[in-house]
């Protein structure tokens, strides 16, 4: 690779202020403030499993609802990734996993397709407790990876196969995601993986 695969990147809104930066060939290092600590602790599981060295700066109108927050976090990531991938040669384009935590089992498959697409199968009831204080609805993690997904041009689908505890659950998503992300990212080759030449 003759140029570092890394970027930052901004997003200024009424509602939220989100500053990123992402080296995709890191050492798993994190810094994130959003406002909402398990969200915190779930972007620090993205970045250190996936290998990433990631920086997450985030302001926004908690007092009224994280949605904004969370999804703007994602827009911002998800075009931080597709920035730092660049035209995609070599990367090893596919990828899945199927994770563990305690009772909780996650699966996990993705293609960066550069066709945005997002099958997310984490069903929580609408009464499930948030966590954390600000708390974060679970739901909210679906919010997350839609806007994620969708500003990286990225298809992905996750399903809950077991578990109850709602943190082992997401903590088993995030960490999924994670592990398939480091794996597709990984450059194979020199080629654009697709007959079309490019993704």
């Amino acid at each position: 690779m003759s140029q570092p695969r890394q970027s930052a990147e901004t997003r200024s809104t009424k509602e939220t202020s989100v500053s990123t930066s992402l080296v995709i060939d890191g050492t798993g290092r994190t810094s994130v403030a959003t406002g909402l600590p398990f969200f915190d602790h779930m972007l620090e599981q993205l970045g250190r499993h996936g290998g990433f060295d990631l920086d997450v700066e985030a302001s926004g109108d908690l007092e009224v609802d994280a949605h904004h927050t969370v999804e703007d976090v994602g827009i911002v990531l998800g075009t931080c990734l597709a920035s730092a991938l660049g035209d995609k040669a070599g990367v090893r384009r596919f990828a899945s996993t199927l994770i563990p935590l305690d009772e909780a089992l996650v699966e996990v498959a993705l293609d960066l397709s550069g066709r945005p697409f997002l099958a997310y199968h984490v069903p929580f009831a609408s009464d499930t407790a948030g966590l954390g204080s600000p708390p974060f609805d679970p739901q909210l993690a679906e919010e997350f990876f839609r806007a994620f997904v969708t500003a990286a041009g990225i298809t992905l689908h996750v399903t809950l196969r077991e578990g109850r505890n709602t943190h082992h659950v997401l903590e088993a998503t995030f960490k999924g995601v994670a592990r398939a992300l480091r794996d597709a990212v990984r450059v194979e080759g020199e080629a654009v993986p697709s007959t079309k030449g490019s993704l």
